[in-house]
């Protein structure tokens, strides 16, 4: 999976466009799969244009709440409406910026399977905490929170992207060692909480500052089951990492 977090970027007329042209590139990739994470703004426009081709559009954030008094929020009623398949959950960012918990994030996990779209589930660690020797305890902390109450058919179900913090946006990117090792534990982790063949049939993104020029040490890691990009997916350097992936498939 090659997925593309467009973030707060891209404004509808900018996102059809952009959207036209992976339409006519790689749209018809049938080998992998590929997604984008447009704002909430966009997602209707984007939907319209991508409606025939085989890439899937995802949303950035949502309420677990069906409905109710909750003021800029957006409900998964709402964007299952639009034909939405995926949800970003737990970005580090929302983390970070908008204080969400652990035991939040675990419920927007389990209301994005109850309405049957699918999570990505995001975890990673921050600069101080690595620099600490902690980045295995803040990994199983928030995989083993977010997954609280999950069954062996969820977890399945669920996406994995391991983005550390101090690599997003930074230009620094982890190394492949830094990256599989990482990625390795978080497998090892769902194989003891749902065994193994769970485990292998879990995707694990990276994501931190990926490029064409660091996507392939990356991708073909043994752990690395494809990545969630920031910049470089607002680009026609999307459709090279698309590419890039294609090699490992």
């Amino acid at each position: 999976m090659v997925a593309g977090n467009w973030k707060m970027n891209k404004s509808p007329t900018e996102a059809k466009l952009f959207a036209g042209l992976l339409a006519s590139k790689i749209g018809k990739e049938t080998v992998m799969d590929i997604v984008v994470f447009p704002p909430a703004i966009d997602i209707p426009f984007v939907v319209d244009v991508l409606k025939d081709t085989n890439i899937g559009v995802g949303v950035q954030n949502v309420h677990p709440k069906e409905k109710g008094a909750f003021t800029g929020e957006t409900s998964l009623l709402m964007v299952k409406d639009l034909s939405v398949e995926y949800v970003l959950v737990g970005h580090s960012e929302r983390r970070h910026i908008f204080g969400e918990s652990d035991e939040f994030i675990n419920e927007k996990v389990k209301a994005v399977l109850s309405a049957g779209l699918r999570p990505v589930l995001c975890v990673g660690e921050t600069l101080e905490e690595r620099e600490k020797g902690l980045t295995k305890n803040v990994l199983e902390r928030q995989i083993r929170l977010g997954l609280f109450g999950l069954e062996k058919e969820d977890v399945v179900n669920t996406v994995i992207a391991y983005e550390p913090v101090w690599a997003i946006g930074t230009g620094v990117v982890a190394t492949p060692e830094q990256a599989e090792e990482a990625m390795a534990f978080i497998r090892s982790l769902l194989g003891e909480l749902y065994g193994m063949e769970t485990a292998e049939n879990v995707r694990i993104l990276y994501g931190g500052s990926i490029k064409p020029e660091n996507f392939d040490a990356l991708i073909r890691l043994k752990n690395v089951d494809g990545g969630l990009v920031g910049g470089a997916s607002l680009k026609e350097s999307f459709i090279e990492l698309v590419e890039i992936a294609k090699r490992y498939v």
